[in-house]
């Protein structure tokens, strides 16, 4: 099983990267959190990963911190979540946010995410309020500040409906949000916080 991955970044669409570790390119998908820190294509880049093996495939799902992978472990054993979801919840909201909203059982903040109805919502707050412990405190992570690639917003529109939201509610977000100038993560991060209303 692959748990680390370090190699050259040499490509990012959101939510996917493509690491190229001793010239072979490894597919992975990433949560936003992840993908606001990465450093310029080109650059070195170390990802702690967690290696899915179903019928259909192998995924591997990269992140740069622990904490972010073990909240999307433990994400996945509560029941009707997936990994969509999963990138979903950590693309949302940091670690330590999405932490004190379980800890309070704040059931209405958790269904602002894509694809989190309130049964799962309840779920969540019931199967994970113990095991998040070592979560909370975790800093929130800061846009990447690179060069703006010609068509953020297309990209960041792009990213927002592999997230899992509507095609006209990611237009009205990134119609409302996007700046000149700014880069894709930048749009992204934007319009996630509006859509959560945070």
């Amino acid at each position: 099983m692959i748990g680390r991955l370090r190699g050259t970044l040499i490509g990012k669409q959101p939510p996917s990267l493509l690491v190229d570790v001793g010239g072979v390119g490894y597919d992975v998908e990433a949560p936003m959190s992840t993908i606001y820190d990465l450093p310029g294509l080109g650059k070195e880049v170390v990802l702690l990963i967690h290696h899915a093996v179903k019928e259909d495939g192998i995924t591997l799902y990269g992140f740069l911190h622990e904490t972010e992978r073990a909240l999307f472990r433990n994400l996945l054993k509560v029941s009707g979540i997936g990994a969509k979801i999963a990138l979903s919840v950590l693309s949302g909201v940091s670690t330590d946010h999405f932490a004190r909203l379980v800890q309070a059982g704040d059931v209405a903040a958790l269904t602002k995410i894509p694809g989190i109805g309130k049964k799962t919502a309840e779920r969540i707050v019931v199967e994970l309020r113990d095991r998040l412990d070592g979560v909370a405190g975790v800093p929130g992570v800061s846009p990447q500040r690179a060069s703006a690639p010609l068509d953020a917003a297309g990209e960041a529109t792009v990213a927002l409906q592999q997230l899992g939201y509507k095609p006209a509610e990611v237009s009205r977000l990134v119609q409302k949000v996007a700046a000149e100038g700014d880069t894709a993560e930048a749009i992204i991060r934007k319009a996630l916080r509006a859509a959560l209303g945070s």
